[in-house]
Parts: C-alpha cells; structure tokens; sequence
C-alpha cells in the first residue's frame, strides 16, 4: 500500500537512502483516481527496493509548491534527496514502472 506522504514524515522519507516515488492528488480528481490503482501496484511490487507514497494535495499544499507541482496528477521520482523524474498527467502503468526501475 501508497504511504500517506505529509509535513511530518516527508524529510525523513526523502532521506531514507531508497529511491522515492510521490503521487500528488487530490480527491476530487478524476485523473488522480485513474492512476491510483498504478500506484498501488508499485508499492506493493517494489515496497522493499523503494519508498512509493501520496501527498494529498490540499493537505499538504507547501509539499507541491516545494516540489513545484501545478497540476495533478503528478508523479515525482527522488534518489538520493535529489529529483531524478517527474510524470505529469495520466500515463499508462508502465510509464510509471520503467521511471522507477530507471533510478532503482
């Protein structure tokens, strides 16, 4: 399962030593809701070699204006502190795994 990404767990996630995905999204989302089973599916393949969570935009709003996030969904992709790759909009699951398996 996608860990809740917030304000109190975020530092100490980007700085776990494993690669980190982020999905960015928003209840209310249509397109949010078409990727949230690719997600899901990415932790649960790789929860042990990466970190993979969601902010919830309107919870986290200074996270996305951290990451410069204007549009949701967004898929950010960190290594080692440092943003690698970043998938705005809907794309097939694939899209999303081969992101992943790049920084891995």
């Amino acid at each position: 399962m996608a860990l809740e990404i917030n304000k109190s767990n975020h530092d100490e996630i980007i700085n776990s030593g494993k690669p980190v995905v982020i999905d960015f999204w928003a209840e209310w989302c249509g397109p949010c809701r078409n990727i949230a089973p690719y997600i899901e599916e990415l932790a649960e393949i790789y929860g042990d070699k990466a970190i993979v969570g969601k902010i919830n935009v309107e919870e986290s709003n200074e996270l996305a204006v951290l990451y410069g996030v204007r549009h949701i969904p967004t898929v950010i992709y960190i290594k080692n502190g440092k943003l690698m790759d970043k998938q705005i909009g809907v794309a097939n699951k694939d899209v999303f795994a081969a992101k992943l398996e790049a920084i891995l």
